[in-house]
């Protein structure tokens, strides 16, 4: 886990500070699949901003999640470039003026990436846009063999009534 301590940075109001950190990222499990980060650690910049009724809290991160693809279980790679802000308030005096991330001037920043990054995945993570996904007859990947299968099956528990159906 990665975390930064602000009080290391001394800052008075109007004052900003820019540091180079690297984040430790967990992988994020979907659906049943695990999708990995990369890089891990990801460099990322975090920037803050002591301002004289809080403290502005930014950071700019690019990773990427590598896992299988929702539709053909083949690899897919989803790109992410994070750029996050929150603020903390000098004498906060609700929870919307606070951070969870901050706590006794020390920032989780793993924790905040992860929220971030599982608030920026797509419904699914596809190997490419017009992923066509697993037959599901045969289970072939119809991106490589696209084809259809001519020959309906009915399932044996409706055969008595599809044959009441032809003699009518």
């Amino acid at each position: 886990m990665t975390t930064f301590d602000l009080r290391t940075l001394r800052l008075r109001s109007g004052d900003q500070a820019r540091e180079r950190v690297e984040v430790e990222l967990e992988p994020l499990v979907l659906g049943g699949q695990t999708y990995a980060p990369r890089p891990n650690p990801a460099p990322a910049e975090l920037t803050v901003t002591r301002a004289s009724s809080g403290t502005v809290l930014e950071l700019a991160l690019d990773v990427s999640l590598e896992g299988p693809c929702f539709r053909c279980l083949a690899d897919a790679e989803l790109p992410l470039s994070l750029r996050l802000r929150e603020y903390e308030d000098t004498k906060p005096d609700a929870d919307e003026m606070r951070t969870e991330y901050l706590e006794d001037d020390r920032l989780d920043v793993s924790s905040w990436a992860r929220d971030a990054i599982a608030l920026a995945l797509p419904d699914q993570i596809l190997c490419r846009p017009a992923c066509a996904g697993l037959c599901p007859v045969c289970g072939k990947d119809l991106n490589d063999e696209p084809h259809e299968h001519v020959e309906e099956r009915t399932d044996p528990r409706w055969e008595k009534l599809s044959q009441l159906q032809r003699e009518t």
